[in-house]
């Protein structure tokens, strides 16, 4: 039955879950700029949709659990079983928002958010904006103390002078990191708050360099500024190729 695979889906994503919450895109609006000389300029400005897994995950291993030990003894339901309800009580719901509006408050103190406000129902609002120097790695969001871990954005040194750029977190979750969650909240697999979180997701991301573009992966292609390249990926749930893009800079010494 359909709420017996809801729960057997959750059973399985547990080995894969390294933190309590999964923090997904809504609706936003990003761009990256990077120099020449190695410079470079991040922001994202937009919803994001917290997804607490603990709770559902609970629930739902629970249920598994009943369903197993059902089986095990032999009975069956009688009448057709319901539907599994996965909503949280007021006093969670309460104990949810009071965590949210707490998070909120730790993540503002990071360097790069310039402001980040809980609006409710697992939806913070975030300006985020940082520079710096790419003679290391970067990623976003990423911060071990609250529970960041799944970066939806990832810039990466290839060699001495190579950059690339990739940004799965801006499409459609599927195929690595959380598994096929995406997929799962399309197919009705996921309860609840956890699918609307991913419903949500519809933006758009700006690549903008004066260097030497190598490759990327926009159809429309890059359009010349000046003596910028621009690149621009629109995303929604029905995106899954996610933006990707290599760039050739100054080479590390």
């Amino acid at each position: 039955m359909l709420h017996r695979l809801k729960a057997v889906a959750f059973a399985l994503m547990a080995p894969l879950v390294l933190a309590s919450c999964l923090f997904v895109p809504g609706k936003f609006d990003s761009a990256l700029t990077i120099h020449a000389d190695r410079t470079f300029t991040f922001t994202y400005k937009g919803e994001v949709m917290a997804v607490d897994l603990q709770s559902f995950m609970g629930k739902a291993m629970q249920m598994g659990m009943e369903e197993a030990a059902k089986e095990k003894s032999g009975k069956k339901a009688k009448a057709p079983e319901k539907e599994p309800d996965f909503t949280l009580t007021p006093e969670e719901k309460a104990k949810q928002d009071e965590t949210f509006r707490k998070l909120a408050i730790e993540v503002a103190k990071e360097a790069g958010y310039r402001s980040v406000e809980y609006r409710g129902n697992g939806m913070f609002w975030v300006d985020y904006q940082i520079s710096g120097v790419l003679d290391h790695g970067f990623l976003f969001p990423y911060n071990l103390d609250n529970q960041m871990i799944m970066p939806w954005i990832a810039v990466e040194l290839r060699g001495k002078d190579l950059i690339r750029v990739k940004a799965p977190g801006y499409v459609r979750m599927s195929g690595s990191g959380m598994g096929n969650m995406g997929d799962m909240s399309a197919l009705g697999m996921m309860p609840g708050g956890m699918g609307e979180a991913f419903t949500r997701l519809q933006g758009t991301f700006t690549l903008t360099t004066d260097a030497e573009l190598v490759s990327q992966n926009n159809e429309e292609g890059a359009v010349t500024t000046g003596k910028d390249k621009v690149i621009t990926w629109k995303t929604d749930t029905t995106t899954t190729d996610a933006p990707m893009a290599s760039i050739r800079v100054r080479a590390v010494q």
